[in-house]
């Protein structure tokens, strides 16, 4: 009999002192329903990934679903901005309770905390990941059907805590057309894999602009070529965003809701068949 090695990931052998593997996943708040759980990432940052996010909770409230957003990028928060909350977070005995969108959609951000939202968030690592972790297992979450979470971008700490502490039913990764996505597509797709999160699909933001007074179609980031990463890693290819001077001014003025279009439905269809 060989010497045992404390392993029993590794071992086939049922001896007594036998454990599973550990589970990190935490118990959100005693008084929070939450139905799915959707996480928006990206490789890099400077995608849209926060204009993503909006926009598929927007399209998921409009489809008569209960939605929140998890402000997830702690040093980089712009939910609230896009939806024109400049109120702050409340507080009861039982947890801390979200603000809600104009149209009802229920937002927890770090800048909702903040005396200013303009002051920066110095914090280490450890420090975030554990803010997060809170908007989790402090603030209620009351009746929700889909949770999107609006992740920083890269794979570091924050990602790696909310796939170990949070039950991820799926992302959809956020990138734009330009010749490193592939690389940035790899990364989240990895990660992914390793952590054992499905992916729904990749959405390509900025693909292209269209122009006012004829219509054409302009690359002004190059040709595209996310058909052929996204079959590369078999994923699919849920949605090709324009540059829309009219979005990013409503994401300015906090006007998102308000938002019409059509080009996520493909999106939201996948998401509302988990």
């Amino acid at each position: 009999m060989s010497e045992c090695t404390h392993d029993c990931s590794t071992c086939g052998s049922e001896c007594s002192g036998r454990t599973e593997p550990q589970s990190f996943i935490e118990a959100p708040n005693k008084m929070s329903k939450i139905g799915k759980v959707i996480g928006v990432v990206s490789g890099k940052g400077g995608v849209g990934k926060t204009m993503v996010s909006s926009l598929l909770a927007v399209s998921m409230q409009r489809l008569n679903k209960n939605v929140g957003i998890l402000d997830a990028d702690i040093t980089g928060p712009s939910v609230p901005k896009a939806f024109g909350i400049r109120d702050k977070a409340d507080a009861c005995e039982f947890g801390i309770i979200p603000q809600k969108s104009k149209m009802g959609i229920d937002i927890m951000s770090v800048n909702l905390l903040l005396e200013n939202e303009s002051d920066p968030v110095v914090w280490r690592g450890p420090v975030i990941a554990g803010v997060v972790k809170q908007f989790w297992t402090d603030v209620i979450w009351k009746d929700i059907d889909y949770l999107f979470v609006d992740m920083p971008p890269g794979t570091g700490d924050v990602p790696l805590t909310v796939f170990q502490s949070i039950p991820v039913d799926g992302i959809v990764i956020v990138t734009s057309p330009q010749e490193l996505v592939s690389m940035i597509v790899a990364k989240a797709v990895k990660m992914a894999q390793l952590m054992n999160i499905p992916i729904i699909g990749v959405i390509e933001n900025m693909s292209y602009y269209e122009c006012p007074d004829c219509g054409k179609k302009i690359n002004v980031f190059g040709e595209s070529h996310i058909e052929q990463i996204a079959a590369e890693y078999g994923i699919p290819l849920l949605a090709k965003l324009p540059i829309c001077t009219d979005l990013a001014k409503m994401c300015d003025n906090g006007t998102i809701e308000l938002f019409e279009g059509d080009w996520l439905e493909a999106a939201v269809n996948q998401i509302n068949t988990l």
